[in-house]
């Protein structure tokens, strides 16, 4: 298995995850910040990506494009 070297996800990522446009990507991270109470300039992890979607690290990981 591939193993990301990224700590952060992006919209293109959860695109490519979901199977949805990047533009809800955006929005599920907007989301996400909001929950987790962290400011708009602050990143989200893969970790917490996955917490907050109930998905497992190990299917998420090798969909994280470098």
């Amino acid at each position: 298995m591939k193993v990301s070297c990224r700590l952060c996800i992006y919209p293109k990522d959860i695109a490519r995850i979901t199977g949805k446009s990047e533009r809800f990507g955006r929005k599920l991270l907007e989301k996400i910040r909001i929950d987790l109470s962290k400011n708009e300039n602050q990143f989200v992890t893969i970790h917490e990506f996955c917490e907050y979607t109930g998905l497992l690290l190990e299917h998420v990981q090798p969909l994280i494009l470098d």
